[in-house]
């Protein structure tokens, strides 16, 4: 079957939902031109679609299925507690338990708390280093990714016209965005410690936090030079600052996430994805004493925090199965394929001549249409002609049977094999070929 002319269901679908969804979605992230393809089930690491066709998931609902689709662990202890109640307007011991296994594995981490999605993880944590400090302004990486907080969202995709050798601007996003979220956000480049630096201390006064994300995708998916995070560590000390950690995606880098792999340590550490075993989920998690905005037992806390969803026992049980699966010898496997992976797509472009490479680690990538080193959101920016190779290029991979991101972001998970890897190889390189082949 070939898409978009074949997938005459997903197409009926899309028409069908335009009439009730605006554009036809939910989520702007899985819409594609023309039409997205749609899902109906999925076990292990592959998903069908509603056409029938099966195909290896290298997206797995944007890094979150770590464990892929249906894995029987999980789905077990979801019927059982379904038949128990889903949710309830009490605590159950199951937060307890999956706060005590978060809490074990990050150092940082001495209390949790548990929200709905990373979005509203990264807001509770931003309002709680508000809280702690006093201070209203945030600083954040330029061109990187926290969820849909006004404030997070800022600078998320400074086109080049707004690029200027002073360091980056703040940027809205989103249309409306007030003039007042603008002035309380500071964005700073990635990887650029002097600059960085420089614009902290010039604000540090006012500055609550500083936010880093330690390997963000839309900028580009390269990793944090350690040395930056080190500066960011001390410059936050220095003018006073919470530094809060967006691990929403890197905690998938490890048993005890990225900043064990980095040696750094932040003040809050934000959460969420795989720690719900596919469950919508969020958490903020730090020292006893910024944590103690929560804190609800001596009156009205700093910062107050409800949630009607929050810690719900079904996420919380599917997120404990998920954590414990994810032992040493998971990450093994998982750093294995990854390599696996990026070495081989890397070797594809060298042997279909086309321009290009793979960031990330783990169990993450991304495919670039460049031969430029990037280590930042700029050096990142697919300019018209990579950004016109990577959707042929989205569209070839669905057509040889694997689903990636828009962007070129791949997530692969525990299911797959050596085998799955191998097929994940030859289909990015006949997606190259493909490529190759068609005037972009």
């Amino acid at each position: 079957m070939r898409y978009p002319d074949d997938a005459v269901r997903s197409q009926a679908l899309y028409e069908r939902a335009k009439k009730s969804l605006p554009g036809g979605n939910t989520r702007t992230t899985v819409y594609h031109a023309p039409f997205p393809v749609y899902a109906v089930r999925g076990e292990g690491c592959r998903v069908w679609d509603a056409d029938g066709v099966a195909r290896i998931d290298c997206i797995n609902n944007f890094t979150a299925m770590i464990h892929g689709h249906a894995h029987p662990a999980i789905a077990e202890v979801v019927v059982r507690q379904a038949a128990l109640g889903t949710a309830f307007g009490m605590p159950t011991e199951s937060e307890i338990m999956l706060a005590e296994t978060l809490c074990a594995r990050v150092a940082s981490v001495e209390q949790v708390r548990f929200t709905n999605s990373g979005t509203e993880a990264v807001m509770m944590a931003i309002k709680a280093a508000r809280a702690f400090t006093g201070r209203p302004k945030i600083a954040k990486c330029e061109g990187a990714y926290h969820g849909s907080y006004d404030y997070a969202e800022i600078s998320l995709d400074t086109p080049p016209k707004y690029w200027s050798a002073n360091g980056p601007k703040p940027v809205a996003y989103s249309k409306g965005t007030p003039e007042g979220v603008l002035a309380d956000v500071v964005p700073i480049p990635f990887n650029d410690i002097a600059a960085s630096r420089e614009l902290i201390r010039r604000h540090g006064a006012d500055l609550g936090a500083i936010l880093v994300d330690p390997m963000p995708n839309r900028a580009g998916l390269v990793p944090a030079d350690r040395d930056y995070l080190l500066a960011m560590r001390t410059v936050a000390d220095e003018v006073g600052a919470v530094l809060i950690f967006d691990e929403v995606i890197t905690f998938r880098l490890g048993f005890n996430g990225a900043q064990a792999k980095f040696g750094v340590t932040p003040d809050l550490t934000v959460l969420g994805k795989i720690i719900g075993g596919g469950f919508a989920v969020g958490a903020v998690g730090g020292s006893r004493k910024v944590m103690a905005v929560f804190d609800p037992t001596q009156g009205k806390p700093a910062l107050p925090h409800g949630g009607t969803f929050s810690a719900n026992p079904m996420t919380m049980g599917a997120g404990q199965v998920s954590m414990t699966l994810l032992d040493q010898d998971a990450f093994a496997h998982l750093d294995r394929i990854g390599d696996k992976v990026r070495t081989g797509i890397d070797r594809a472009f060298v042997k279909t001549g086309m321009t290009g490479r793979t960031t990330g680690m783990g169990s993450l990538l991304r495919v670039h249409f460049t031969d430029r080193e990037i280590r930042d959101y700029r050096s990142a920016y697919a300019q018209p002609d990579e950004a016109r190779k990577l959707a042929a290029f989205h569209r070839a991979l669905i057509n040889r049977g694997i689903i990636v991101a828009n962007n070129g972001l791949m997530a692969l998970s525990t299911p797959m094999t050596e085998e799955d890897a191998d097929e994940i190889i030859a289909a990015c390189e006949a997606a190259l070929r493909d490529v190759a082949s068609m005037k972009i």
